[in-house]
């Protein structure tokens, strides 16, 4: 039988193995660390019986993808909750944007750039299955639907501070903008809009859900799955070089997925990589980080605005303006004062994550690549910014820094969780300008994480692309 070694089992490993299981080969998934599932683990970080996400939180993505939603995994404990209010971005005057499935909530929270919101965000809601099949993947490739690819392409290439000012007031500017800052780069440059523009659309197509019990119900689901296809998944097991396979697995796989970041790729393919293809990975640019805080609350938090008590994701960052700025300071390397923020109250849609009157509050802010110092203080700042008297309510916190990120997952280098830097350059091309993007050079040998088409997210796509490369070649 045909023999496949998956390393690394975050989303996209996992859906990649599955793949190749459902077509008959032998699947050995491998992990470093002591639980499966990468960026989509939970645990219990403050207080017993807190549920905290140690990553991906929201999955707007999850719900739409084509890698995910066919493989019923409803089957295996996968249910996903909705919040009343997907998204809100308060502004220090009391009022807030917000996102919901229901585009006139989003509108009659925008006033009179309603219109406008309909004409650039909704329009993108209206076309997002048919944009899906082509964005969400290699951009060298034949347009499904070229008409509406286009017209995505004219908004999604200019940059966030150019397209806000079709808004008249800050609830529009200030929701895009946070929206967009999921880029986790500068929102002056080309091409920054199309984060923005996705998220925003993928929320008003399907919302912002949650998992029920934690994002790990789908790693867990994922492995359920994949071992009811013949696959196994050990984990403890870290791999530095492709030899090491055969040990592990008794035999030299004929194909191996690296559900891992360029530069560990470059190290575990050694002199095997092409020189040209080493040169690029070599190249491969990582973003800003996050600080991650995880705080146990007594009670809800107190949001001046009372809408913004309702929603499951909160963007703390102030005007369009201030986003912009703090997330250049970041990417030059200096820690803002006021970093753009988010903000994460999953127990609304899923009371499972509460016990004993807790309730568990995820939040992490963009802080510059590899930083060092305690950003603790400038996220509780900004939270209380909005929500004042919010201070009294934290009865425990636990904090990571980029390289405790690092730490929990060797993907993220530099505590960068976007798996790469979103210049315009890497948005539509990484890791590297190749018609197959998730190919290493070496034969049967292929790249499945973040860094490669159409990113990061929960999503899956990445594995499942790599995985159809590989049996192409078989």
């Amino acid at each position: 039988m045909t023999s496949a070694v998956v390393v690394g089992s975050g989303p996209n490993g996992l859906v990649g193995a599955i793949r190749l299981a459902q077509a008959g080969l032998d699947v050995t998934v491998l992990e470093a660390a002591d639980r499966p599932g990468g960026g989509t683990r939970t645990s219990e970080l403050t207080a017993p019986g807190l549920l905290h996400d140690d990553c991906a939180a929201f999955h707007p993505f999850g719900v739409l993808s084509e890698a995910l939603a066919p493989l019923g995994l409803d089957r295996y404990g996968l249910a996903w909750a909705w919040p009343e209010i997907d998204l809100a971005h308060p502004l220090d005057d009391g009022r807030a944007g917000l996102l919901s499935r229901t585009l006139d909530v989003t509108l009659d929270s925008l006033g009179p750039d309603g219109a406008a919101w309909r004409r650039i965000v909704g329009r993108v809601a209206t076309d997002f299955d048919t944009l899906a099949a082509d964005v969400l993947r290699p951009i060298l490739h034949v347009p499904r639907h070229p008409v509406a690819l286009t017209r995505f392409g004219l908004r999604a290439a200019l940059p966030v501070t150019w397209l806000v000012r079709a808004f008249a007031d800050e609830p529009a500017r200030g929701l895009f903008a946070g929206v967009a800052a999921h880029l986790f780069g500068r929102l002056d440059r080309p091409m920054s809009s199309s984060v923005g523009l996705l998220l925003s659309a993928a929320g008003h197509r399907a919302g912002w859900p949650v998992a029920v019990g934690g994002t790990r119900a789908i790693s867990d689901a994922l492995v359920a799955l994949l071992a009811d296809l013949g696959g196994t998944v050990t984990t403890g097991v870290r791999v530095t070089a492709l030899d090491e396979l055969r040990d592990a697995t008794g035999r030299t796989p004929d194909v191996v997925l690296l559900d891992t970041a360029p530069d560990a790729a470059v190290r575990i393919v050694g002199e095997r990589m092409p020189p040209r293809v080493r040169r690029a990975l070599t190249r491969f640019r990582y973003g800003p980080a996050a600080f991650k805080l995880d705080l146990a609350i007594d009670g809800d938090v107190p949001w001046t605005n009372a809408d913004v008590r309702r929603a499951g994701t909160v963007h703390l960052g102030g005007t369009a303006a201030e986003i912009a700025a703090a997330e250049t300071e970041v990417v030059r390397g200096r820690m803002p004062q006021r970093p753009y923020v988010l903000v994460g109250q999953q127990y609304l849609a899923d009371t499972s994550r509460s016990g004993d009157g807790l309730n568990p509050l995820w939040a992490y802010a963009h802080v510059p690549h590899g930083f060092t110092g305690d950003a603790t203080e400038a996220i509780l700042a900004q939270i209380e910014r909005f929500a004042p008297g919010f201070r009294e309510r934290v009865v425990a916190a636990a904090r990571r820094g980029p390289a405790d990120l690092a730490a929990y997952n060797p993907n993220y280098v530099g505590g960068d969780i976007s798996a790469g830097a979103n210049t315009p350059l890497q948005v539509v091309m990484r890791p590297r300008w190749a018609l197959d993007p998730y190919t290493l050079g070496v034969d049967g040998v292929y790249l499945c994480s973040s860094a490669t088409p159409p990113g990061g997210g929960v999503h899956g796509l990445c594995g499942l692309h790599a995985a159809e490369s590989a049996l192409s070649r078989l």
